[in-house]
């Protein structure tokens, strides 16, 4: 006979059983649910993978370039002297030139550019959004600018700084003399910053009056709105050289004799855009070698067939007595003697100076713009 409890015995077991079947079925089911977040994981890992491929290849601005056929360039329109659009519609100064000498160094042909005017308030916006390929725009090197804005500045072109400009009749001598002055500032700029800075430090009571650009300070200086302007000396010089006969001319306009800040212009790239840095570094360092060689537009055709020293033989990318050329520029995709072109067709840092800076008044010999060899701060690293 059964125990009395064996009916009682026999449910307890199918209920433990129950219990064991439902937590294996719950297992079944959490190890079905890990195994689809590894398989998603794994997916998404891919993606990631992809995104980041698809990230570098779209920060391959050389590769992009090389394909495209041109470089896009953005530049400013309206300072004579770095870069300023002419009554033909054509762009000039020394930041066009070295646009130029980028695509004469990419592809042999300086007129290979398309120039996109970069405002103040755009410039960096056109940069990081691939508008444009490299900005050469009187922007200054900044620590801000280059951490926070996820931009490369390359190699100096041009050491400026912030300057006053008043009406020559002024009585202002200093920036003491603008006690309550109003003065007309570029609006989201580095000289805006620096104007508030210095003329506070130096307990100068004064209201910045802030304008979109170049032709909006000089219609308010011209309308009586501001007694003074600032901006880089650069800037200065070049409005003052073109300022209209009918306002007086450049003769009616005073720089003040103080210099507010440092001012390092020079060509901006995207971050981590290493082959394009170095193109766009190397041009400009390749002018500034040929300058310290003596290597110029006239003299380059002789000097690549027979170079006189390793050197200069280093920099046109030919051999010397025999030797093995440096293939310089060869591991970034450039011909050997891209500098041939780039020295050619636009010039060594001299002569791109003296057509472009020369001519609004800022003399190169004496200033921070003279070769190391003359005591200024252009230098180039050694080609070897």
């Amino acid at each position: 006979m059964l125990p009395a409890n064996h009916g009682s015995a026999t449910l307890d077991r199918f209920k433990e059983w129950g219990v064991r079947m439902k937590f294996s079925k719950y297992m079944l089911m959490l190890l079905a649910l890990l195994a689809i977040g590894m398989i998603a994981a794994a997916c998404s890992g891919d993606e990631d993978d992809d995104d980041g491929a698809a990230s570098v290849a779209a920060s391959d601005t050389l590769k992009t370039v090389l394909g495209r056929g041109n470089v896009i360039v953005g530049v400013k329109d309206s300072q004579p002297g770095f870069g300023n659009l002419q009554p033909d519609g054509t762009f000039a100064g020394q930041d066009v030139e070295y646009a130029h000498a980028l695509a004469a160094a990419l592809f042999g042909d300086k007129s290979k550019v398309e120039f996109v005017v970069a405002s103040a308030s755009t410039r960096f916006e056109l940069l990081s959004a691939a508008e444009i390929d490299v900005l050469i725009r009187t922007t200054t090197w900044t620590s801000s600018r280059d951490i926070d804005l996820s931009s490369s500045f390359t190699a100096t072109t041009f050491y400026d700084g912030q300057g006053i400009i008043v009406d020559a009749s002024s009585a202002v001598q200093s920036i003491t003399d603008l006690e309550g002055a109003t003065i007309c500032v570029t609006s989201g700029t580095t000289t805006e910053i620096n104007l508030a800075s210095r003329l506070a430090a130096a307990g100068v009571n004064h209201t910045a009056l802030t304008l979109a650009g170049d032709a909006e300070i000089l219609e308010a200086f011209a309308a009586g709105r501001c007694e003074a302007w600032t901006g880089d000396k650069g800037n200065l010089a070049g409005q003052r050289s073109s300022y209209p006969v009918e306002d007086g001319g450049p003769e009616s306009l005073r720089v003040l004799p103080e210099t507010l800040s440092k001012e390092p212009l020079g060509p901006v790239v995207r971050d981590g855009d290493t082959d394009w840095y170095d193109v766009v570094q190397w041009v400009v360092f390749g002018t500034m070698a040929a300058d310290e060689l003596g290597v110029n537009s006239g003299n380059v055709a002789t000097m690549s067939s027979a170079p006189p020293s390793k050197d200069i033989a280093n920099l046109l990318g030919v051999s010397f007595e025999g030797g093995e050329p440096t293939n310089f520029g060869a591991s970034l995709g450039l011909s050997p003697t891209f500098m041939q072109a780039v020295i050619g067709q636009v010039g060594n840092y001299d002569e791109i100076y003296e057509r472009t800076i020369a001519p609004i008044g800022l003399a190169r010999a004496g200033s921070l713009n003279a070769s190391w060899l003359d005591g200024g701060l252009i230098y180039s690293p050694p080609i070897k």
